[in-house]
């Protein structure tokens, strides 16, 4: 009896790191210190030491189940992407530049190529958001995972100087919300989603005219990264009072998260277009409004709440990083919530 027998082939590891390699080659900064295959990532802050106060903010998630997506389609280039960009956008929420980023995959048996395959998409990730992949886990779990499926997770450090801090302290009755447009559902709902299309290969095959792709290129569209239109945005010299990363909770849960005490944030459903991936699940589950934008970000990604003169140059910003953004409410004096209307 050996390892291999009992399930783990770590030769399989070994050729696994091999081929991801270059993916990962492509994402190094100059703060990275050693090379690839240590037992830990060094990344240089001497950088930053120019910084009034450096502040370290982090991140972590996951793909969820939008990874049987993955799985049934038999594309894993995409969830890499996904999961980076659940950890950078959250810390672009609060003002900070992605510094670096680990990866974690379980797998019930290590396939070389697909590993090498879903870190390809990890390193795409990292590129979009400007952070260096230092270091990341495959272990092999016969027993625990399914052959054919694996779990994928990671998290991000970033770095921003105190007094640049997205907190949403400053957020003010009058302030102007816009929303930036998402790419379809990102990666939050797909318990709902999977079980409202009774996904399988045949039907996440099937080609529909009003998506403009199959159901299954709609699903897996990789998570948006707004690092760099959050970057843009403070180098125009604007200054984002609040930010609020759309993720699982919809509007309802997520917008309250940036929001002071005595104010709240009015949202207007008609003002951006809504992606037509959103009916079709309205429709074909039956689903409620309210608990669509409870669930689901219906096509706004993130939301920025901004004083009124600012607006233009902020727009105008995230349009030059290649984001589409819409005016899509306003904020209040009341109770700390949402209002859609």
């Amino acid at each position: 009896m050996d390892y291999k027998n009992a399930g783990v082939d770590i030769e399989a590891g070994y050729r696994s790191v091999e081929l991801m390699k270059k993916h990962v080659q492509g994402t190094m900064r100059p703060e990275v210190l050693g090379g690839i295959g240590g037992f830990s990532g060094a990344f240089s802050l001497s950088t930053y030491k120019d910084m009034e106060k450096p502040t370290l903010v982090s991140g972590t998630d996951g793909v969820g189940t939008k990874l049987k997506i993955a799985f049934l389609m038999d594309k894993h280039d995409t969830v890499g992407i996904d999961c980076v960009a659940m950890c950078v956008n959250d810390i672009a929420c609060a003002g900070g530049e992605p510094l670096f980023f680990l990866d974690y995959i379980a797998c019930g048996r290590n396939i070389p190529e697909r590993i090498a395959t879903i870190v390809s998409g990890v390193a795409e990730g990292c590129k979009q958001a400007g952070a260096a992949l230092i270091g990341g886990e495959t272990a092999e779990m016969p027993g625990f995972y399914p052959i054919e499926e694996y779990d994928l997770a990671g998290f991000a450090v970033g770095i921003v100087d105190e007094k640049d801090l997205i907190t949403g302290k400053d957020i003010r009755e009058g302030d102007t919300l816009v929303g930036i447009a998402s790419s379809g559902v990102h990666s939050n709902g797909y318990s709902l989603v999977r079980q409202v299309f009774h996904v399988n290969a045949l039907n996440l095959a099937t080609y529909y005219d009003f998506l403009g792709s199959t159901l299954g290129e709609a699903l897996i569209a990789p998570t948006k990264i707004y690092v760099q239109a959050l970057k843009q945005v403070k180098a125009a010299g604007v200054k984002i009072k609040g930010c609020s990363h759309i993720t699982g909770g919809g509007f309802y849960e997520n917008i309250p998260r940036m929001l002071p005490e005595g104010v709240r944030a009015v949202v207007k459903k008609d003002s951006w277009p809504k992606l037509p991936i959103f009916g079709m699940l309205r429709e074909e589950g039956n689903i409620s409004e309210q608990m669509m934008y409870n669930t689901f970000n219906m096509g706004i990604g993130m939301v920025l709440a901004l004083d009124p003169s600012d607006v233009d140059s902020a727009m105008a910003a995230i349009r030059e990083a290649g984001e589409e953004p819409y005016v899509i409410g306003s904020v209040e004096s009341g109770e700390k919530g949402v209002t859609l209307c």
